[in-house]
């Protein structure tokens, strides 16, 4: 099993790994929509702060070897679920191909760090042309 913690990535808001990687499948520890430069200060709105979490999502899979490709599975976090879900699903499509969008759960929360909009994560899967990741900790 192999603990990443991307040199660059966003900063963590708890004790955790940016990802976790075992038998070809990486774990991404959801995302919060900031920047490394300006951890807590968000962006106004659901499609700012979709648009921040799904970069830092490109951050930690870059930094190993990884891309939006690579996601089997997502899971989004909304904290004004009714309000923000049609511009949500705008923001997000804009990511993915339409004949390759991943298996998606999509759940009202009451609440997020930094009192965020949203939070993302999500599972990729390393296939054997994939380089490996270059920061990496065994575990």
């Amino acid at each position: 099993m192999l603990f990443h913690m991307v040199t660059g990535g966003p900063t963590p808001v708890a004790p955790f790994s940016h990802a976790v990687e075992t038998d070809g499948f990486v774990f991404v520890t959801g995302q919060m929509p900031d920047t490394p430069e300006r951890p807590g200060l968000l962006p106004d709105g659901i499609e700012a702060q979709t648009r921040y979490v799904m970069a830092n999502l490109q951050t930690v899979l870059a930094g190993i070897g990884l891309s939006l490709e690579h996601v089997v599975s997502v899971r989004a976090f909304l904290t004004e679920f009714k309000r923000d879900y049609a511009e949500f699903n705008t923001a997000y499509r804009a990511f993915f191909p339409p004949n390759r969008l991943p298996a998606r759960t999509c759940v009202g929360v009451t609440g997020l760090a930094y009192d965020a909009l949203v939070e993302i994560d999500l599972i990729a899967r390393r296939d054997a042309a994939s380089s490996q990741p270059s920061t990496q900790q065994e575990g």
